[in-house]
Parts: structure tokens; sequence; C-alpha cells
């Protein structure tokens, strides 16, 4: 479950209170040093995701642009791998700072499946280690 909350000093409250360790902070102009603060020391508990109210403003997984991201189950990676006999370090990378990265929570050791347009082949595929 995540749970969509503007910042205030409940947050953690209603967190607790609805079971969830993952929440996305929206701020409107920049995050106070007090409230950054807090929210590193809850890091080893909770999955915080913060994002300014500016970036929320397009969609970036509807630009035409942007080609489809699938983020991929560990029993999907691990299947990957094996497919293809490779290590995790031999993926091509993308930095968990990539607003798409960041638009879908990924964390370090993950595996997204990018699905691009091609005029020869129609669909072509390729995979990404978040790091």
């Amino acid at each position: 479950m995540i749970l969509i909350i503007t910042i205030s000093f409940s947050f953690l409250e209603r967190m607790n209170d609805q079971n969830c360790s993952r929440a996305i902070i929206i701020y409107r102009q920049s995050l106070t040093p007090s409230a950054a603060k807090v929210m590193s020391s809850m890091a080893p508990k909770y999955f915080l995701e913060k994002f300014s109210e500016s970036e929320l403003i397009v969609n970036i997984t509807e630009h035409k642009l942007v080609p489809q991201h699938i983020v991929l189950s560990e029993e999907e990676k691990k299947a990957l791998l094996e497919r293809y006999r490779l290590k995790e370090t031999q993926l091509p990378r993308i930095l968990l700072e990539d607003p798409i990265a960041r638009y879908y929570g990924l964390r370090r050791g993950q595996v997204v499946k990018i699905l691009r347009a091609s005029e020869t082949a129609g669909r072509y595929v390729t995979y990404r280690l978040a790091i």
C-alpha cells in the first residue's frame, strides 16, 4: 500500500495507523531542514519518496518520447539472468535519480523492462538495473 500525503507532523502516525511502509511526500517550494532530518532518520524503516509540486505537473510516463517501463519482480529478474546467462553487473544501468526510476520508486538492485517502438522490429525490449 502506498499512501500519498502532503508533509505534516502527523504523517508518521498516519503511516503507522494504516500499516504503510512507503510514502510519497509532496512539497511546494522546498523541504525544510527539520523535515529532511526526520525523513532521513526514518529511512531504514520507511521508504519515503519526495517530490516537489513542479515535478508532478506533467506525467512523464505519458510523454510520447518516453518508452513503456515495467518493473520486474525478483522471480522475473532471476529468470531473465538465467535465460541470458548474465550477472547483475552485466545489465545496462539506470540511476535511482532518473525521473522514471523515481516515478516507479525503484530501489537498488531492481530491474526494469523497457519496451520501445522500432521501425524494423516493431518492438525492441531492453532491461536496466537500478543503481
